[in-house]
């Protein structure tokens, strides 16, 4: 068997209001980002207070996490284009150093393929 080869990439676990997933979402797509994992209602404290991880009303009133895995040359523009929106709102970017296999999962098709 072939040993799996392990590539270095940067985790980034974006926590916002759930009525600003779709933002972060576009902005994620629109750099590049082949992929992302959502969690929602997320439940925890922070500096703004409790959270219920349940619905209060509908999807926007509760925390959701966006996960996603970039080359690390890539986190800092999206951390760039984050900072304006997190000087406006709530929330929290978690950046980690991590080990993939399989990186051609985590890289956009050239076109046409």
């Amino acid at each position: 068997m072939k040993a799996l080869k392990q590539s270095q990439m940067k985790k980034l676990e974006i926590i916002v209001q759930g009525e600003y997933q779709e933002f972060v979402v576009d902005l994620l797509d629109r750099a590049g980002v082949s992929g992302w994992t959502l969690v929602h209602n997320l439940s925890g404290k922070g500096s703004h207070g409790s959270h219920e991880g349940h619905l209060m009303f509908n999807a926007d009133d509760v925390l959701v996490m966006i996960i996603t895995a970039v080359p690390e040359d890539l986190a800092g523009p999206i951390l760039e284009g984050l900072t304006p929106f997190f000087n406006k709102h709530m929330g929290v970017v978690f950046t980690s150093d991590i080990s993939v296999t399989r990186l051609g999962k985590f890289q956009q098709p050239a076109p046409g393929q």
